[in-house]
């Protein structure tokens, strides 16, 4: 690649040539004497001012500096740009613990992206995924980053002007670490740590102090979200019933200690807190015009940041209803929106879009300080973070524009991603058909559901009914191939989503017209389709290679052992399903008493949309995994 030199004079941060040459790839220029001019300053905003010859770039960070030199004019042209960033802090949340743990090499990338996006905080979210020297088990063969790693990550972000913060959990979701039996006494239930037990405390000192340690950052994520029933297990039986308010105040003021013993400042999930108070699961239990309760705020100790976290909402007033709330508490509050990349194979940037439009425009009016976009990947983090660069991308535009605007956010992305932002956004086509209608608090995944639902089981057939899904999926191979051949530097991704649409469009062939068949006992039909299992279990097979080559491009390898599981049972069902099909085509079997049993509505609604599915054992069978 050629790279244009330019020649930076003025007011610059300490570590300038260093950022620069690992932008210039991204950047496409190269310091020179001889280059195009560009004078610097530091100041109150960012700043980006042409005449067509010379540049002169205002900076009050230094992430700020890498931005404004992706705002210049390509080929070079007057302008005059000026910036001011709604929120002092914006970032991603990478989430490395849900089977993905990304590799060293694949955050560096993420952070070179955030530098020309202007995002200036990055959160790895390790639940056990993290090294605990007291701990062999914790994150035992889940591929856990050792302290050496984290600390030239942080040293790296250092250099490009980007804060690494700790993200960890301190009472739930710690069921991976807390499964092994060295473990499981610290157990209030599989998923919960057992609160006002000594050792507990003495184990998150453990993991505050690993998880702090390799970062210059004094800011710490202490998560407590979603740690349902938590008082009600094991501690219910040591010690009895108690409020549970009152339980999580006694035990976050505990942690607090810790953190205060390190010098950090913490931030926590604040949905529990709703949730004590009678709100439901769904979006955290922050929805109701009640406030929250004064046990609820006596629980919140001072010395914490609070962080809303919600994805689930296209309304602005949703949004600020909810700040309002947060305030009662009387501490600081941060925001966390999602960029859907956990709702299967494919992110849904329908959902992502809208919602985040709508959160950050309300965040920006309530002067919330701090705004985080939360790329989780439930259910084995099947969608690659490749595919968050876009919400990334929303997200540093809003930040610095306060507005939404389609045609910016594609120049942006074309210019600090080097592709074209429509072809993120149309892998969004594999969860729903064009026309169904889409609830703004949930996905429609029918491609996670249809890759996995049993051929012979069939439990989505009614829901599906009539929707031509093998056509659709076939019409995308076309369209995929064709990004993957436009956008060279995400070949291997685009190509993933081609043998994706190409396995699941035979599949689909299958699926509207197996039942059909057996049930009319139409066996030359029957015949046809045992003949193009054959092609759909090679498809699955040649998914499952691709799969892998992706995952690998961008994550250890631990992990894809799940997604192998799961496309070999597919491929193992899917040869079950021909022979069980020859045998009723030939007259060998006088009925296939799956197919043939009548189909029940299992997550349609009356509007038509599908209900987000996204737990295996609720895609597979009507059975158990786990007996």
């Amino acid at each position: 690649m050629n790279y244009r030199p330019i020649h930076l004079t003025g007011q610059l941060p300490d570590q300038w040539r260093q950022a620069l040459d690992a932008l210039a790839p991204d950047l496409g220029c190269v310091p020179s004497e001889k280059g195009l001019e560009i004078v610097c300053a530091r100041g109150g905003c960012l700043a980006v001012d042409s005449d067509g010859k010379s540049v002169h770039i205002t900076w009050a960070e230094p992430v700020q500096l890498y931005r404004a030199l992706s705002l210049i004019p390509q080929p070079l042209a007057a302008c005059s740009i000026s910036e001011t960033p709604r929120f002092r802090t914006a970032g991603v949340m990478f989430d490395c613990s849900r089977n993905g743990v990304l590799r060293p090499e694949t955050v560096r990338f993420f952070l070179r992206k955030m530098a020309l996006m202007g995002l200036n905080l990055a959160m790895l979210y390790t639940e056990d995924t993290y090294t605990v020297p007291e701990q062999p088990y914790f994150g035992y063969r889940r591929g856990r980053y050792t302290f050496d790693e984290l600390k030239a990550l942080d040293d790296y972000g250092f250099m490009l002007g980007i804060e690494l913060c700790p993200c960890i959990q301190t009472l739930g979701h710690l069921k991976r670490a807390l499964h092994w039996p060295a473990l499981s006494h610290m157990q209030d239930n599989p998923e919960v740590l057992l609160a006002d037990l000594d050792e507990t405390y003495t184990f998150i000192d453990q993991m505050i102090r690993a998880a702090s340690a390799p970062f210059r950052s004094r800011r710490i994520h202490i998560g407590m979200d979603e740690a349902y029933g938590f008082g009600l297990g094991e501690h219910l039986t040591r010690f009895g019933y108690e409020d549970p308010r009152a339980i999580i105040g006694r035990h976050l003021s505990r942690v607090l200690d810790i953190t205060d013993k390190y010098g950090l400042r913490p931030m926590m999930w604040s949905d529990m807190y709703f949730h004590l108070d009678g709100g439901g699961r769904a979006g955290g239990g922050y929805q109701g015009d009640e406030m929250p309760s004064q046990a609820a705020v006596a629980a919140v100790d001072p010395r914490v940041t609070l962080v809303y976290w919600d994805y689930y909402h296209a309304k602005e007033e949703e949004y600020a209803h909810v700040l309002k709330k947060h305030a009662a508490f009387g501490v600081p509050t941060a925001f966390a929106g999602g960029i859907w990349t956990w709702a299967g194979p494919a992110p849904a940037y329908q959902l992502t879009v809208p919602n985040t439009v709508a959160a950050l425009s309300a965040c920006g009016k309530a002067g919330v300080d701090t705004v985080i976009a939360a790329c989780w990947g439930d259910d084995g983090a099947e969608t690659n973070l490749l595919t968050a660069l876009p919400g990334m991308q929303l997200y540093g535009e809003m930040t610095y524009t306060g507005v939404y605007d389609e045609s910016a956010l594609t120049a942006r992305f074309r210019r600090c991603c080097g592709a074209d932002v429509k072809a993120f956004f149309d892998l969004s086509l594999l969860n729903a058909l064009p026309g169904m209608p889409v609830d703004p608090g949930e996905p429609v995944n029918i491609c996670k559901f249809m890759l996995y639902q049993d051929p012979l089981l069939e439990l989505f057939q009614a829901d599906t009914a009539g929707l031509p899904l093998a056509e659709h999926y076939a019409g995308l191979v076309t369209l995929y191939a064709r990004y993957a051949r436009e956008n060279q530097d995400y070949r291997l991704l685009f190509d993933f989503y081609a043998a994706l649409a190409h396995a699941l469009s035979l599949k689909c062939a299958w699926h509207e017209g197996a039942a059909d068949a057996v049930r009319r006992g139409d066996r030359e039909r029957a015949a046809a389709l045992a003949e193009g299992l054959p092609a759909a279990i090679g498809a699955v097979e040649a998914l499952r290679l691709i799969w892998r080559q992706l995952w690998e491009s961008t994550d250890r390898p631990h992990g894809f052992e799940v997604i192998d599981g799961r496309l070999g049972a597919v491929a193992a069902r899917l040869s079950t399903a021909e022979e069980k099909m020859r045998a009723f085509a030939e007259g060998r079997l006088d009925d296939i008493p799956e197919l043939s049993e009548p189909s029940l509505i299992f997550r349609r609604r009356p509007d038509g949309s599908i209900r987000f599915t996204n737990v295996m054992a609720e895609i597979t069978t009507a059975g158990a995994l786990d007996w």
